[in-house]
């Protein structure tokens, strides 16, 4: 037989696009429309559908930037379609190619109802089916004109970013706007032939199946009319019963679809935007839940639920009957979608304390599984953290984005820093986003890494962010699909559904040790440095609020503020969204960010002053209040006590110009450019700068990486460095003991204080940084006379290892990398420590010397600054104020003592005496991260600590109150059953044993 397959397959191209999807609606009229323009933000539904609109006709220009318009549509269902099915076809000027990144709308009825949302991909709003004849129409459109930020020319830089430089041009043209008759069985067709089509596409050229499929096709072509598609549709349809009858062979790759919507909970919109597209998708999908029996949705980020619930009333009472029946499932079981390379110990734990407890409240409902498709990357103290929180399964798709490495499973449990495992899934379909197209589906069969033993596989499906979730044409492909010869089959499942049958049938997948680091993205570890900052900031106060509130309740009475933390930290976890804390959102997001930081700081200032004027009462006793975990200026951990300041430091000119400072502990020589180039630890006698080299060193490298601006940092910045040595000034401090550095770059400032404080081994760098650069990346550089193989950088609960060296393409991948409050790095008995108040970002490399030592040296590099200029051109210009330390001669302890120090300044409050802590721990390595009040308010007092050394631990921990029981518990303040001997409790004192890194909290009952 003759070769004819590309014949048909453009025959069924044409077809389909010029005959056949053009008859699904054979029959329209045109609805009257009339437009009111909201003036500023958006108003009230109730407002909005008073207001009194203006006629505006089809190809009419509408929608000003960020702008909400109210359109009115009505109109007559002509007599003559009665028995018919009609929709209202709704066309706000969409581009059905960018769905999710442009105009929506959703749609009421005059008494207010919300009916269902408007997307590029889901334009309609059923009228009847059938219809009577003579209805009269009358519908509402609360149409958002958001600008398209991410175009077809991606990373342009752009002022649409922001309100305030957005203008006020009509960004979009008023399409279709009719009554149309469906014909549903055209739309029928149009699926069967997609779906066979797209399958034929996939199939292999040599397969019976495909030319099967090809016979069919050319069959249904010949008895479709052209000139008739609608009369002659039913038999057409009628010749592919067969095809589309034929099973799934029992080998089949079977996929588990979740109905979907990621939405970004801020990216190129802002917040308010944000709580507009969660209720249109989620008025979407409650509408196709009524229609579809077979369908489940699933949607992550209380927060989101929270959103719904508090401005749509109308479709949280749909949604709360959705998952009454088990159809609409609340997933993942955080707060929101967060980052979790930056958020620290508690930040992370409190995501899923306070998701987990927003779907316990609302609906009875507990989930067992963190849902982060999109998170760019996953720290190594995160399995222990889910596990704590009550859950044991992951998944997540992002890793598929990877540059340079594929990683090697789909399905595998992964080991965090303590040795727990959590089940995980990465779809191989590698996108949240499945629409179900037959190269979607063979894609993630053939794509699938743990054949032979596994044969599940899970698909989110739906548009996400403005797309409005799952549509009616992904359920009629699902339907197809569900045993289907040469196809996987598709079946609609939970989540939980989905992870049970993974699990059973592979119960010992292969195990992934350490981070899930993603080989992209990786510049959002400094992009926006204030955001950063204000993230940083507020989970150290939070801590500070926690304990002294706490402490100052059980000893004076004071009101523990239970419902200001709690609304705090919501507001603090929602800006961990994996687009906001990364620094890859617009303008509008960043600028209402550090607003957002600098109340929350007020206020929280105002819980910490309060609660410690409480404990301090009436006097004039000055007195510290430590809030660190460790002892420092000998006030122990969670006290205040009178300081006696002890020793001095001295300063000095330098013979060659510049300065030592010294304080019998550290001698740190400063050269004449304000460079660190000896720092020389007394005690241990030893040199922590490699010869010839000199810290403290400001680089320049140009950053503008292929594309993703925000987001990505591309290895080649490397090939080009400026190394800031011309200072205009080096000088003595204000203080007469530390050195001050200026210098002027570009159209740039930077001002250091090198600070070497009485008594201790730390040099202190305070750098504020005027910062006017464009597509710039500024690092700060200690090389050290150091040699190691690898580094530790402070993670959540623990610290985590990566190597020095670029051995393998996997590790040369991590040139860029994520740390909390400290990086250390050491030979046997001695080591440095380089540690922050508030980047993340940093690179270490190591090169051999061959000037004669051979020794190595390992270069610690803090990144400050990045200048990308999409998606807010204005990134990071301005003022900004970071604070660094070298720390030689430092221990893991060490690190993660000064760490916490320089994270937790002291606070000087005059009052009558002492103030003992509230709980104490005789270990250092045993790390108490929050001591609060129990969250139900039963005034219990909750402690939650970990080992922070890598090392196993027996500790101690002394109440400074009577103690009626002890319970261990999860990160929700419930007891653990079968952990009742994990501690021993002796009146007030508890003894724990902890493996390495482990956490644990405690609920102690007040006697």
């Amino acid at each position: 037989m003759h070769d004819d397959r590309n014949l048909v397959e453009a025959r069924l191209k044409r077809v389909l696009d010029e005959r056949v999807r053009p008859a699904v609606y054979p029959e329209s009229v045109p609805l009257d429309v009339a437009v009111w323009n909201a003036p500023g933000e958006p108003v009230p539904v109730e407002e909005g559908l008073a207001a009194e609109p203006e006629p505006i006709e089809v190809g009419a220009r509408w929608g000003a930037p960020w702008g909400t318009s109210w359109f009115r549509v009505t109109g007559t269902v002509p007599e003559e379609w009665a028995g018919k099915t009609v929709e209202a076809i709704l066309d706000l000027g969409f581009d059905e190619n960018m769905p999710g990144f442009q105009c929506e709308g959703l749609v009421y009825r005059p008494d207010g109802t919300p009916v269902k949302g408007l997307n590029p991909r889901n334009q309609w709003v059923r009228i009847g089916a059938p219809v009577e004849g003579g209805e009269e129409v009358r519908l509402h459109i609360e149409a958002a004109s958001n600008p398209v930020i991410l175009d077809y020319h991606p990373f342009v830089p752009t002022p649409l970013g922001d309100k305030d430089t957005a203008g006020s041009e009509p960004q979009y043209t008023l399409a279709r706007m009719d009554l149309a008759v469906l014909d549903e069985t055209v739309w029928n067709l149009v699926l069967d032939l997609e779906v066979l089509g797209e399958l034929m596409a996939e199939l292999p050229v040599e397969s019976p199946r495909r030319w099967d499929i090809l016979r069919a096709v050319d069959r249904v072509l010949d008895a479709i009319d052209l000139q008739d598609v609608n009369g002659t549709a039913p038999a057409a349809r009628s010749r592919l019963t067969e095809v589309l009858s034929a099973p799934a062979v029992p080998s089949a790759h079977r996929v588990s679809a979740v109905g979907h919507a990621h939405i970004d909970s801020a990216w190129l919109w802002p917040l308010r935007e944000t709580v507009r597209k969660v209720a249109r998708t989620t008025s979407n999908m409650t509408a196709l839940l009524e229609d579809e029996p077979d369908f489940v949705f699933a949607m992550s980020q209380a927060q989101q639920w929270a959103w719904v619930r508090d401005h749509r009333p109308e479709v949280w009472a749909r949604v709360k009957k959705a998952v009454a029946d088990g159809r609409f499932v609340p997933a993942g079981g955080m707060w929101v979608e967060s980052d979790t390379n930056m958020p620290g110990s508690e930040a992370m734990a409190r995501q899923f304390v306070h998701g987990k407890r927003f779907f316990l409240d609302e609906f009875g409902v507990e989930n067992d599984e963190a849902w982060l498709p999109d998170t760019f990357g996953f720290a190594a103290g995160l399995p222990q953290i889910i596990k704590a929180a009550g859950a044991k399964y992951l998944l997540t798709q992002k890793i598929s984005w990877s540059q340079t490495n594929k990683f090697p499973h789909h399905t595998f449990r992964w080991e965090g820093i303590d040795g727990t495992r959590i089940f995980t899934h990465f779809p191989p379909v590698d996108t949240y986003n499945c629409s179900m197209k037959g190269s979607e589906i063979a894609h993630a069969a053939r794509n699938f890494k743990d054949k032979g033993v596994a044969r599940h596989s899970l698909a989110p499906t739906g548009w996400g962010d403005g797309g409005g979730g799952t549509t009616r044409e992904m359920v009629a492909k699902a339907a197809r699909l569900r045993d289907l010869e040469g196809s996987a089959t598709v079946e609609w499942e939970t989540p939980h559904a989905f992870f049970e049958k993974a699990e059973a049938e592979n119960p010992h997948p292969p195990v992934w040790v350490g981070e899930l680091y993603l080989e992209l993205h990786r510049a959002t570890l400094t992009s926006q440095a204030k955001t950063k900052q204000g993230n940083r900031r507020s989970e150290h106060l939070l801590r500070e609020a926690e304990l002294w509130a706490a402490t100052a309740a059980v000893r004076t009475g004071f009101p523990y503020p239970y419902d200001d933390l709690d609304r705090i930290w919501k507001t603090v976890l929602l800006h961990q969204f994996h687009d906001i804390l990364p620094g890859s959102s617009i303008a509008w997001v960043h600028r209402e960010a550090r607003a957002t930081y600098d109340r929350v700081a007020a206020e929280l200032n105002g819980i910490v002053d309060a609660a410690q004027r409480a404990l301090a009462g009436e006097g004039d006793t000055p007195l510290v209040f430590n809030s660190a975990p460790h002892p420092r200026s000998g006030v122990r951990a969670g006290a205040a006590a009178t300081v006696v300041a002890e020793g001095r430091t001295g300063l000095a000119p330098r013979p060659d110009g510049g300065h030592v400072l010294d304080n019998g502990l550290l001698r740190v020589e400063i050269d004449a450019r304000g460079l660190v180039v000896s720092a020389y630890d007394l005690t241990a006698d030893r040199e922590t700068i490699a010869p010839g080299t000199a810290g403290n060193l400001l680089q320049l490298h140009p950053d503008f990486p292929n594309m993703w601006d925000a987001w990505d940092v591309d290895a080649f910045y490397r090939n080009t460095v400026t190394d800031l040595t011309d200072a205009d000034e080096v000088t003595p401090g204000d203080d007469g003991v530390s050195v001050r550095i200026v210098r002027s770059f570009g159209s740039s400032r930077i001002t250091q204080v090198l600070t070497l404080p009485p008594g201790e081994r730390r040099l202190e760098v305070d750098t504020e940084v005027d910062w006017h650069e464009t597509e710039k990346f500024l690092k700060l550089a200690f090389p050290l006379d150091v040699h190691a193989e690898r580094y530790a950088s402070d993670t959540q609960f623990g610290h985590f290892h990566r190597p020095t060296h670029t051995n393998t393409s996997w590790e040369a991948a991590k040139f860029e990398a994520c740390n909390h409050r400290f990086v250390h790095l050491e030979e046997p008995g001695w080591g440095v420590a380089v540690v922050n108040d508030s980047t993340y970002g940093h690179d270490v490399t190591r090169t051999v010397r061959t000037d004669g030592d051979e020794g190595t040296t390992t270069t610690v590099r803090v990144s400050l600054l990045r200048a990308p200029r999409f998606p807010d051109p204005e990134t990071d210009q301005g003022v900004h104020r970071f604070r660094h330390a070298l720390v030689p001669g430092a221990g893991i302890g060490d690190a993660v003592r000064e760490g916490w120090r320089i994270n937790l300044p002291e606070r000087r409050v005059t009052g009558a005496g002492e103030v003992a802590p509230l709980v104490s721990v005789d270990r250092d390595a045993v790390v108490i991260t929050a001591v609060k009040l129990a969250d139900d308010g039963s005034g219990d007092v909750v402690v939650r600590f970990h080992e922070a050394h890598g090392g196993r631990a027996r500790a101690t921990l002394t109440a400074g109150f009577p103690v009626a029981g002890v319970a261990v518990t999860d990160l929700l303040e419930r007891p653990l059953a079968g952990e009742e001997a994990a501690a021993e409790a002796d009146g007030d004192r508890i003894a724990v044993r902890l493996r390495p890194f482990q956490l644990m909290t405690l609920r102690l009952k007040r006697a």
